[in-house]
Parts: structure tokens; C-alpha cells; sequence
């Protein structure tokens, strides 16, 4: 834990407040360097909504997931009757 505290504030003190997204590192780097404008998403979340989003499905699929633990990963003795 220390270790990923001593990380965290090593990397906010090298490069700064602003943490860049993919949208602004990546893709608006690589449409400048082909002479096109970057697009805008067709839909477009403001804030935290997306990790929200990201949040709650996360969460739905592992209670999904954990209901159905023993049919999707225990092995079944498929000769024995009921």
C-alpha cells in the first residue's frame, strides 16, 4: 500500500495536476499528425458519469456472475440421477 501511495504522488509530482485521457493523448495526437481535426464521440457524458456507468455494470455482472459461480465453473457429474 505504501508502495502505490509513493507511486501515486511520485507521478502527480512529475507530471502535474493535469492527467491527460486517452482521448487527449492518443487519438487527438494521432489526428493532428494526420492533418485532420479530432472528431467528437457521438455520445458524449460530462463528469463521471461514464466511470458511473462502468461502475454499475461492473457491479450487476459480478452479482450475476456470483449467482451462477457453481454452473459456469464447478464440474457437474452429468451420469448421476436426480
Amino acid at each position: 500500500m505504501l508502495i502505490l501511495l509513493i507511486n501515486l504522488v511520485a507521478s502527480r509530482l512529475a507530471f502535474g495536476a493535469d492527467w491527460a485521457g486517452v482521448d487527449e493523448r492518443v487519438v487527438e495526437h494521432f489526428a493532428e499528425k494526420a492533418g485532420r481535426p479530432a472528431w467528437e464521440p457521438f455520445i458524449n457524458p460530462s463528469g463521471d458519469i461514464l466511470l458511473f456507468a462502468f461502475l454499475l455494470a461492473g457491479t450487476v455482472g459480478g452479482f450475476i456472475a456470483g449467482y451462477y459461480w457453481r454452473d459456469l465453473f464447478c464440474a457437474k457429474d452429468r451420469n448421476k440421477a436426480r
